[in-house]
């Protein structure tokens, strides 16, 4: 789901018409949160108000989704994430354990600045790995993958593969995950999917 406000109109629409999810008793979900079919959301968890969430999504154990987040379809979010105002997961996105979302870039215990909230975009297919640290206003792109540990701090291009602290791209990676070599062609070959990638001006395309 690329987000636009006339696709969330479409996508909350669609919702309400469908309320076929299961959450565990010990979870908390808020008035006005809008939870798509088949989403599974798990012991511990805080969905807060008015946030949206789409179909097929699963939310591990104490997962916390804030105000007016929106998640889209067959997200899986694994256990500790926190995931904070101005934060948008778009489809098939992979959040794992304890991974970390800032929204505020200068935070003051005594200034309030709920007013000042961040936009971050995890864009389709995106991986974050476990404990990774995403700085907000910047866009992470389709399918790339954060490798665990990193902290990224500046946007990061599609299909990437990005590691460290700071985060810096080592690589390229498949819709299934699969490193990518442009070594000696500009063209390159998934080994899971045989799908064929080519590299033009660093950007990537799958042809």
């Amino acid at each position: 789901m690329f987000i636009s406000k006339n696709k969330i109109i479409i996508f909350v629409k669609m919702i309400k018409k469908n309320r076929n999810y299961h959450s565990h008793h010990s979870a908390i979900i808020e008035d006005g949160c809008k939870i798509g079919s088949d989403t599974k959301i798990w012991h511990f968890s805080h969905i807060m108000e008015n946030c949206i969430i789409g179909n097929n999504c699963s939310l591990g154990q104490n997962v916390v989704i804030s105000p007016k987040v929106i998640i889209g379809n067959n997200v899986k979010i694994q256990n500790n994430v926190s995931v904070f105002t101005g934060v948008i997961c778009e489809d098939n996105v992979f959040l794992g354990p304890s991974c970390v979302f800032t929204n505020i870039k200068n935070p003051r215990s005594e200034i309030n600045r709920k007013d000042s909230f961040v936009s971050t975009i995890i864009s389709s297919g995106a991986s974050i790995g476990a404990n990774a640290t995403i700085i907000c206003g910047i866009t992470i792109g389709r399918y790339s993958m954060i490798g665990a540990g990193a902290v990224v701090t500046k946007n990061v291009s599609p299909y990437a593969l990005v590691l460290g602290n700071p985060a810096k791209q080592v690589g390229w990676v498949s819709e299934h995950g699969e490193r990518l070599d442009f070594k000696n062609s500009l063209i390159s070959t998934c080994e899971a999917s045989g799908e064929k990638y080519i590299l033009n001006n660093n950007n990537i395309k799958k042809i």
